[in-house]
């Protein structure tokens, strides 16, 4: 049995995606993730500039997520989070995403895994669990509500 604890919720800003291409059935997006925030029970802050999220397009539909983010808590401290994931569903929920319109986030799949790296004192535990989530789009970007597998 997997139990999950709430870390907490990040919002990613995304501004723009860079289309490198590739062969057909593996289109690479690069997406620049410039700011955002998270907000938790235990951590809090915000989503230093400089994120990228390097995307692969599948045949199938699927989108393949391997982003990289510094947080800044409220109190100064910095923390590397890596995070890989997926995220499909029906064409016509994934064309309305594109367009940036709301959709049900019920509607489609959207998972990450999630891992971090701090030397921080007061958030040294992030070094050694492992975290997931479940997102959904928004027209500035993905939202994810975070879990600690406990």
């Amino acid at each position: 049995m997997i139990h999950t604890r709430p870390l907490f919720t990040l919002e990613v800003a995304v501004d723009g995606l860079h289309l490198a291409g590739g062969p057909p059935g593996a289109e690479r997006r690069i997406g620049d993730l410039p700011s955002g925030r998270f907000i938790g029970d235990r951590l809090s802050g915000i989503v230093l500039p400089g994120g990228t999220d390097w995307q692969i397009l599948r045949g199938d539909g699927a989108v393949l997520l391997d982003a990289r983010v510094v947080l800044r808590t409220d109190d100064d401290a910095l923390i590397a989070m890596t995070y890989a994931g997926i995220r499909h569903g029906p064409p016509e929920v994934i064309a309305a995403i594109g367009r940036g319109e709301d959709v049900d986030p019920g509607s489609y799949y959207f998972r990450i895994t999630a891992s971090f790296t701090t030397s921080a004192p007061r958030y040294e535990w992030l070094n050694r669990i492992v975290a997931v989530g479940t997102g959904h789009r928004r027209a500035t970007g993905p939202v994810y509500e975070v879990f600690e597998i406990a």
